[in-house]
């Protein structure tokens, strides 16, 4: 995917995310990167575009509910715009639109703390989660597929000097 632009669009729909994490876009558009460069494999084209959404819990909640039959929150969710088979075929030399990754604040954020992490080192590691999630990396229907996801987000977030986040306390992985 070396000679593949990629384009990262991060829209901030709770400003929340701006006062909580300065710099959020930035993050998001960093990680979302390299989640690309290291997860996609074999996807190659001109150009590679995804949408980052930093909004709330009732969002989510209300986008979980319509499209996973759970009402309540979670942190993140992937809508991985290759999974839609009715979907027209791109024209030739346009770009690939991967998808939409959506973060909730407030369970991010409880997460964080209850996980003793910076809600940054969090919100990193979960668009790289997304990310993967929409270049089709799946962890709950295969052990060896989920067991490799958690690999590759691994080494993207400790590329940026990010902690395992599946390591448990005493220095062992799940």
């Amino acid at each position: 995917m070396s000679e593949t632009a990629i384009d990262v669009a991060v829209s901030i729909e709770d400003e929340g995310w701006s006062e909580a994490l300065p710099g959020a876009v930035e993050l998001c558009r960093t990680m979302a990167a390299a989640a690309l460069q290291e997860g996609a494999g074999e996807l190659d084209g001109p150009a590679v575009e995804i949408s980052i959404v930093l909004t709330d819990d009732a969002q989510v909640q209300e986008l979980n509910r319509d499209w996973r039959g759970q009402d309540k929150p979670t942190n993140v969710l992937s809508f991985a715009a290759l999974d839609d088979l009715d979907a027209p075929p791109a024209p030739i030399g346009a770009p690939i639109l991967l998808g939409d990754v959506v973060l909730a604040l407030e369970t991010c954020r409880r997460e964080a703390d209850e996980q003793g992490k910076s809600l940054a080192h969090h919100t990193a590691h979960l668009v790289v989660h997304g990310v993967l999630h929409l270049l089709g990396w799946d962890h709950e229907e295969d052990e060896v597929e989920a067991n490799e996801m958690e690999r590759l987000e691994t080494k993207v977030l400790a590329a940026f000097g990010i902690a395992d986040p599946y390591a448990q306390a005493e220095g062992e992985r799940r």
